[in-house]
């Protein structure tokens, strides 16, 4: 065995290298970070060929002295830091003091830099680590520092490059990511002759992201604001209607650093439970900011991930801003979107928010709605049973007698319902087209509802309060039915028991692979006991390894589409009146339980406007 002994100093900063400097878009971070902490108010990248050919990037920050240059690219040399008690609260976005070196090990390096009131500048080249003499020269105030030929002696590390595009594709978000949070900050990407963003500085930060991402996008975004203590959270999310098919558009920055946390990720999806489909993912741009000595930013070399001192409290205080911004917000679906986001339920009035953050950006309080979850959930079945009629939608539809020929196939009709309810409430009117839609004219302009959506909707909400009040309706079998089911299914069934009864749908084994349904909701007269089973069971597969709160609001949406009536249902006038009243009484009526929008408005000026009247 070889015997153990010093590397060299070249091949430690080589290694470090391969621990910060992944490709290209690693320098452009780094370098811009530096920019950042040197107090610049104009950044400008330049790069050629993806960044493996030349990384230039020049700021108008402090500077650095002559004798500055040389310990600017040695190992764990830095101004960000003096004693190990600074890395409790770093206050800057580098103190590594690994980066410049890291980089000079692996590429031909040069740093030309002037202070404000020196009179003249200096240069400093690097080749491949090898450090030359400090020269003087011309310099504007500030430091720029070029990157050529990255890699070029670590052919290993260059040949897993990928293509210029590519790497362009990394630098272009690694420049987003870090250029985002300063809004007062000029920042330029160039690719050879190309623009590729020019963000000019700007005092609110709405207009920084539109500058990013354009008008479009930040039409679609609503404010959001929390603060507790020293740790405040504010920014934008977008409605639940803008969304894509993957989590690369959440931009989150703590204390100026871009950051991802699956926590923090995981409470953002969180709280969009039920308002996007499966496999979309929410738009969002937050800012959180705390105390330095509450979170460790010294976890990883890259410094993407941190760690919380208390991550569970920062996961229920991202989710609660969020959700409770939903709750008081109108994100019915509009065509052609003409009204502005963010128009706020208050006691059935849409009043709509303007400007939307700090410095003339927040609307009037913090755009929070008035109530948290808990109490919109306190004293629920209220809200359904009223006028002393006790109208119950699970369980008027429900009833535990099969449905008669000239009633609504599921159970006791809706028109029967909606009988009890005219006239003792005024209902808005509305028609049926197509045996699955229906129209009705509000005051806005025009409202096309989908038929199955807005009632399981309904019915999931009723179900969800029934369950959490203990008061679900089921029924007992007169004869339990047995449900013949595969091993698996058998195994899943079982072990998911107590879930299930909590839902309403009690089973006992049975031997082999059968299972016995003794009772079930009364809401499920659509079904057999075994089809209800098996689709739940369906969903449980398909839950993986979450909490037993998600998967109970799964099984519950399950039950929800199946009681639901269907696309293809004629109804009644009595029964749309019936779903149009109840509509109001939902939480989310804006969306099913699944995501889909239950609704599309059809503004008065947009109507006019297609029809060539503006």
């Amino acid at each position: 065995m070889a015997r153990i002994r010093r590397l060299p100093p070249s091949v430690v900063n080589q290694i470090a290298a391969g621990e910060v400097i992944e490709r290209p878009a690693s320098v452009v971070k780094e370098l811009m970070e530096n920019a950042i902490d040197a107090g610049a108010r104009r950044i400008d990248v330049w790069v050629e060929q993806g960044g493996q050919e030349l990384i230039r990037v020049s700021d108008d920050g402090c500077g650095m002295t002559p004798d500055e240059l040389p310990l600017a690219v040695a190992s764990h040399a830095t101004s960000k830091i003096e004693r190990a008690e600074d890395l409790f609260r770093i206050g800057t976005l580098g103190f590594r003091g690994e980066a410049l070196a890291s980089i000079a090990a692996v590429s031909r390096l040069k740093i030309t830099s002037r202070t404000a009131d020196a009179d003249a500048g200096a240069m400093l080249q690097v080749d491949g680590g090898q450090v030359q003499p400090v020269v003087p020269c011309g310099a504007p105030a500030g430091t720029t520092v070029e990157v050529r030929h990255l890699f070029f002696n670590t052919p290993a590390r260059r040949k897993f490059l990928r293509s210029t595009q590519t790497e362009l594709g990394h630098i272009a978000e690694v420049f987003l990511r870090t250029a985002l949070p300063f809004p007062q900050i000029h920042c330029t990407l160039r690719h050879g002759e190309r623009c590729l963003h020019d963000l000019p500085p700007v005092e609110r930060w709405r207009d920084r992201i539109v500058a990013a991402f354009g008008e479009e996008l930040a039409e679609n975004l609503l404010w959001v604001e929390f603060a507790e203590d020293q740790t405040r959270i504010s920014g934008y999310v977008g409605d639940p209607n803008c969304n894509r098919p993957n989590n690369r558009w959440q931009y989150l920055f703590l204390n100026g650093r871009y950051i991802r946390d699956r926590s923090l990720q995981h409470a953002l999806q969180e709280a969009y439970r039920g308002l996007l489909m499966q496999g979309r993912y929410p738009v969002a741009f937050l800012k959180l900011v705390m105390p330095p000595d509450v979170v460790d930013v010294n976890v990883h070399p890259t410094k993407l991930e941190v760690r919380f001192q208390d991550g569970g409290r920062l996961y229920s205080q991202l989710l609660a801003t969020v959700r409770n911004r939903f709750l008081a917000t109108d994100l019915t679906a509009r065509v052609g979107r003409d009204a502005e986001p963010g128009q706020c339920r208050r006691d059935g009035a849409a009043d709509t928010f303007v400007g939307d953050g700090p410095q003339g950006e927040s609307p009037s309080g913090s755009g929070i709605g008035p109530q948290p979850p808990e109490s919109l959930r306190k004293d629920a079945t209220n809200r359904w049973d009223r006028d002393g009629e006790g109208v119950n939608l699970a369980a008027r539809l429900a009833g535990s007698s099969p449905p008669d020929p000239g009633t609504h196939s599921g159970g006791a009709s809706l028109q029967a319902v909606a009988e009890g309810l005219h006239g003792k409430a005024q209902v808005p009117s509305g028609i049926q087209i197509l045996n699955r839609y229906l129209v009705a004219e509000t005051d806005e302009g025009m409202l096309v509802i989908d038929q199955h959506a807005l009632h399981e909707r309904i019915l999931f909400e009723q179900l969800r309060e029934r369950v959490l009040q203990g008061t679900l309706e089921v029924q007992a079998l007169l004869v339990p039915e047995p449900v013949t089911l595969g091993p698996a299914d058998a195994a899943l069934a079982l072990e998911h028991a107590s879930l299930l009864e909590q839902a309403g749908l009690f089973i006992e084994p049975f031997g082999g692979d059968a299972v016995l349904v003794t009772r079930y909701p009364a809401l499920l007269v659509r079904c057999t006991p075994g089809e209800a089973l098996r689709q739940v069971l369906d969903t449980l597969r398909a839950g993986g390894a979450v909490q037993r709160d998600v998967l109970l609001e799964r099984v519950l949406q399950t039950m929800a589409c199946r009681a639901a009536i269907k696309a293809g249902d004629p109804l009644s006038p009595q029964e749309i009146a019936f779903l149009l009243e109840h509509r109001r009484l939902c939480q989310d009526a804006h969306h099913c339980p699944h995501g889909r929008p239950t609704a599309l408005v059809f503004s008065r000026s947009e109507l006019d406007r297609r029809f060539k009247r503006i």
